[in-house]
């Protein structure tokens, strides 16, 4: 997802937490698969993303142009994982998912479920007096109005500069 000509602030909090989670891709580049993050937006925008959070390794494509094409009958808005297989000069689409699909990418969730408390969210059937602070509306995978990954990028000298002008 991406939102043109927003702050690095702005960006989805979604598509950051499973996509910084991302971190190696050895495993899957030695049986020979390609990962790649196909953004909503422009290119020059969009590149300056995963840079900041230092997914320097991932191949970033725009799929600006194409969103219909790849999207057919699909809500456009939404992180998705979608795979596909090349036969030649022919791609195929061999699997497509959103939402809580997307979790396989989610190793944060997945442990978060081995704990006593799990994912305190609401819907959760729990006794009395158990911790279930967050909404599940994003502000659940949001601190100080940005997406949490983005801090420690933040602190550690990054910039999360994604205008189009000269970089710096």
């Amino acid at each position: 997802m991406w939102y043109p000509g927003g702050s690095a602030a702005e960006q989805c909090e979604g598509c950051t937490w499973c996509t910084t989670q991302v971190a190696e891709l050895s495993y899957l580049h030695s049986r020979a698969i390609s990962y790649a993050v196909f953004c909503q937006g422009p290119y020059d925008e969009s590149i300056r993303y995963p840079r900041l959070h230092g997914l320097g390794h991932a191949l970033v494509l725009s799929a600006e142009a194409s969103l219909e094409a790849l999207l057919v009958g699909r809500q456009i808005g939404r992180m998705h994982i979608v795979c596909y297989v090349r036969d030649g000069d022919r791609v195929f689409e061999t699997y497509w998912t959103t939402l809580r699909g997307v979790e396989a990418m989610d190793y944060s969730h997945a442990l978060m479920d081995l704990t006593v408390y799990g994912r305190q969210e609401p819907w959760e059937d729990s006794p009395p007096g158990w911790p279930q602070p967050w909404e599940v509306d994003g502000t659940n995978i949001r601190t100080d109005g940005r997406p949490i990954a983005q801090w420690s990028r933040l602190e550690a000298g990054r910039s999360d500069d994604l205008s189009t002008g000269p970089r710096a």
